[in-house]
């Protein structure tokens, strides 16, 4: 069982490595492979971007699970979780850096929006 403490350091952990695998542009490389990206203009004129799987098989899988921020937070709680029950001294660290970096995204987040 983990405290609520490891819980929480666990859960921003998976946020913030989720959306470094989903979203950010310095793991792109990593996407690139995989998903096809295509923009739509929407009756608003707001840009839309939409992701999906190229190719088949294992590579449209891979695909379809990185342009799914849900799917892949769920493998990624998995590899936290995992990897904190059967290897702790390599894993805590490594989630507290992430759920550091989560905390520092969603402030500045925060103050963007209070200073717009």
């Amino acid at each position: 069982m983990i405290s609520p403490f490891e819980w929480i350091v666990l859960a921003f952990a998976t946020y913030r490595f989720t959306r470094l695998l989903v979203w950010d542009d310095i793991t792109a490389w990593l996407r690139r492979p995989f998903i096809k990206e295509t923009e739509m203009l929407e009756e608003n004129g707001e840009k839309v971007l939409y992701l999906e799987g190229k190719g088949r098989g294992l590579r449209k899988w891979v695909g379809s699970l990185l342009s799914c921020y849900w799917c892949t937070g769920v493998w990624v709680a998995l590899f936290f979780y995992g990897g904190y029950v059967f290897f702790p001294l390599l894993f805590w660290p490594l989630a507290v850096f992430f759920s550091i970096a989560a905390v520092a995204a969603i402030l500045e987040t925060m103050t963007r929006k209070l200073e717009q």
